[in-house]
């Protein structure tokens, strides 16, 4: 692949979302448990020019709340792509030198196809009669995005928290395809903590009276009080203890507040009703079940065989932040392990940080600087190396 000149850092500037249906009645998508959906859309970006010889192809895995939406800004909105920090002209993910692709995951509410859209069968949102899914059904989605995109190697797969999940698994399960993998504070297996903080989540959310048993889009009412909850209690596990002191301390939030009562009396708790309340005009709550559940039972290892990345000559960089305690350090090092001892090609790095797993979707120097160089090797690679 020719080597093209960096510019300056900029902006990828106004981008749209596409959308495609991948799996129609004639050809459903065979689900990992064996169940079926007969029609799944699914919603992505691209960004950069895909190279003539099609090597220069990266896709990237979004987190639980994550869209296609990753880069540049949307007509009308200015809105920027929740990753614009690392993917554009001159940033780690060069859209200069790389055709980078973002997709809505299966069971999402962005455009894909989840448990909000409406069943073919009955024309009614489909529910609770969704079918669960596992990390593996998101990824068999994304390659058949590839398919249809005529991309059939991936140069890099990079993704954070439960991107970094599906990266995981796809490297897995058909190394063969990718390249070079990056995974950003993730999991392996999750741990009893984690699977306990989804929980009071998705309790909060059917608790909802407003839940009306799943069918809340059918019977016109929505669980936004759950929903906002979920969201506050998740992401006051994303920020660290001393992200959350720098930010917001014991601040009162109205200085002519008289004394105690039960509303709104910290800056922190003002910052975290506005995070729920905010959340709700862009995420469903049977989306959020669906995709915490399949992080829940997610145990890649036990599933595949490490040696098959091996054998493929796949390169792997895995990251994580030292004030990450939500998928600390210790998940990064065991999925490392892992990879060692198949005699995978794997770099760590730890990288410090204040911001805790938010960390994966700010700027950190060091952070950039790691996948930058990572992806520049992939790049520059010799035909011999």
């Amino acid at each position: 692949m020719p080597s093209l000149a960096r510019v300056a850092v900029g902006q990828l500037g106004e981008v749209r979302t596409e959308q495609v249906r991948l799996f129609d009645h004639d050809s459903p998508l065979v689900l990992a448990s064996g169940q079926r959906l007969s029609e799944v859309d699914v919603a992505y970006e691209t960004y950069g020019e895909l190279s003539p010889e099609k090597d220069n192809a990266v896709m990237i895995c979004h987190a639980l709340t994550g869209d296609a939406h990753a880069a540049g800004w949307h007509p009308g909105d200015r809105r920027p792509g929740w990753w614009d920090t690392l993917i554009g002209p001159g940033k780690p993910l060069d859209t200069d030198r790389l055709f980078v692709v973002c997709a809505n995951l299966l069971g999402g509410c962005q455009g894909t196809t989840g448990p909000a859209s409406p069943d073919p069968a009955t024309g009614q949102p489909y529910g609770l009669d969704f079918p669960l899914l596992q990390v593996a059904d998101f990824v068999t989605v994304h390659r058949a995005l590839l398919a249809h995109l005529q991309i059939p190697r991936l140069l890099g797969l990079v993704g954070g928290s439960l991107g970094g999940m599906q990266v995981l698994e796809w490297t897995l399960s058909h190394p063969d395809e990718v390249e070079n993998a990056v995974i950003v504070a993730a999991s392996s297996r999750l741990s009893a903590q984690n699977i306990g903080f989804s929980a009071v989540g998705r309790e909060a959310i059917m608790r909802d009276p407003e839940f009306s048993d799943g069918q809340y889009g059918a019977r016109g009412t929505n669980p936004a009080t759950g929903l906002a909850i979920a969201r506050m209690l998740a992401h006051i596990t994303y920020l660290s203890e001393e992200a959350m002191a720098t930010k917001f301390g014991r601040r009162i939030q109205d200085a002519e507040q008289s004394g105690p009562g039960f509303g709104v009396d910290f800056a922190v708790e003002s910052y975290l009703r506005h995070q729920g309340d905010t959340f709700l005009t862009r995420f469903d709550a049977l989306s959020y079940l669906y995709l915490t559940r399949a992080m829940d039972w997610f145990e890649p290892f036990s599933e595949h065989d490490a040696a098959a990345v091996a054998a493929a000559g796949t390169r792997v960089l895995v990251v994580s932040f030292d004030s990450d305690w939500r998928f600390s350090t210790a998940h990064s090092r065991a999925i490392v392990r892992q990879l060692e001892a198949a005699r995978v090609r794997v770099s760590f790095r730890e990288v410090a940080s204040p911001w805790g797993h938010d960390s994966f979707l700010l700027e950190v120097p060091d952070y950039h600087a790691t996948v930058r160089a990572f992806l520049d090797r992939a790049l520059d690679r010799s035909p011999a190396a």
